[in-house]
């Protein structure tokens, strides 16, 4: 089948046009919901002082190299849109979509290893309830967000998950 040659042009402009879109910086990392702090999941939770300071050591020891990272990523991200944008060679990309990548990946683990280190400070009790707690804070986040967002999921905070 053939396509007509003004259909393959335009085709190719929308992609050209739309890939700034495709390689924009990642947005900002997910701001936490420091449930370790909040009245409601600590009482719930039967969260100990201890417990939670604990969990706030956790974070605060993490968060500096949690910054760093998604601050990388945004830098990796920026030089892979300018090179989109400069018609870079395809093994050039190749190389900075690796690079990309890779940041990502060592920003989210990370993340889950910060996140799985806070949960160990649980009891197993305390993770049965935190689990339900965690269930129903999305649950209200998800809703909340629903006339916003138009049927598009959520990606605000997010609690740890295990």
């Amino acid at each position: 089948m053939m396509i007509p040659q003004r259909l393959r042009l335009a085709a190719a402009a929308l992609l050209i046009s739309a890939s700034p879109l495709l390689a924009q910086r990642p947005p900002d990392p997910p701001r936490p919901f420091a449930w370790w702090k909040s009245e409601p999941f600590k009482k719930e939770l039967g969260l100990t002082a201890d417990q939670s300071s604990r969990i706030d050591k956790i974070w605060e020891t993490t968060r500096l190299e949690l910054r760093q990272e998604w601050d990388e990523l945004s830098k990796l991200e920026a030089k892979l849109s300018r090179m989109i944008q400069s018609d870079a060679d395809e093994a050039a990309l190749t190389r900075q979509i690796d690079r990309v990548e890779t940041a990502r990946a060592n920003a989210n683990k990370s993340r889950s290893l910060m996140l799985v280190q806070m949960v160990k400070v649980l009891t197993p009790e305390q993770r049965t309830r935190f689990n339900a707690l965690h269930d129903r804070w999305q649950q209200e986040q998800q809703q909340q967000q629903q006339p916003q967002r138009q049927g598009r999921p959520p990606d605000g905070p997010r609690p740890p998950q295990h």
